[in-house]
């Protein structure tokens, strides 16, 4: 089984990311998370944490880490030294360690930031720290979501380079595209966006 680190496995998303790969066959999650208090309800299942804060040295992170999934935020309060340069961090971990993948959680809209009104400052961070993992020779996928919703996961979206049209996700389904896309032979080198759709996720994510 690969070892996979979680960053922002605390987040709402990122608890499902961990909740899926902890039932998998093939993926074994690492929790990173920021707190000391946030580690128990991962401990209590029996799943490993990492103690580490995105806007310090994240080189311990890494170790005996085969594939990253980066699903942290700062939720708009520090888009800078979290969403951007933390993201970085880690990537550059990743670099001298030499993992395998690192999938990125993004957002539709990343492209063109300026015509985000109240978004524009994250947008802009996300899509620096995206350009920064394509030009790291890291084996990659990002993944840009539409807008999340909390709905119950259908399974089923609607998936291409470039969708040019607005739309919802759950985060269950974003979960469980991160999680696919974790296969090597999902979705190398590649930027997509998702909403929701008709065709199942395993059917969706590019070989």
């Amino acid at each position: 089984m690969e070892n996979i680190l979680v960053a922002g496995a605390n987040g709402t998303t990122g608890k499902k990311i961990v909740t899926l790969l902890e039932s998998s066959q093939y993926f074994n999650p690492i929790a990173m998370v920021r707190k000391e208090n946030q580690k128990e309800q991962f401990e209590k299942r029996a799943i490993k944490t990492v103690l580490a804060d995105l806007e310090e040295d994240v080189s311990h992170t890494v170790k005996n880490i085969d594939k990253i999934i980066f699903a942290a935020g700062s939720g708009g309060k520090n888009v800078i030294a979290v969403d951007e340069e933390g993201a970085k961090k880690l990537i550059d971990a990743a670099k001298k360690e030499k993992i395998k993948k690192f999938i990125m959680l993004s957002s539709m809209g990343v492209d063109n930031p300026e015509e985000s009104e109240n978004l524009q400052a994250y947008f802009q961070a996300k899509q620096n720290a995206d350009a920064y993992l394509r030009e790291s020779n890291l084996t990659f996928s990002i993944v840009r979501p539409g807008a999340l919703t909390d709905e119950l996961g259908q399974g089923k979206i609607e998936l291409t380079k470039e969708l040019n049209k607005s739309g919802e996700i759950s985060r269950d389904d974003v979960a469980q595209t991160l999680v696919r896309v974790l296969h090597d032979s999902a979705t190398i080198n590649e930027t997509f966006e998702i909403i929701k759709g008709e065709t199942l996720i395993g059917q969706a994510i590019p070989n």
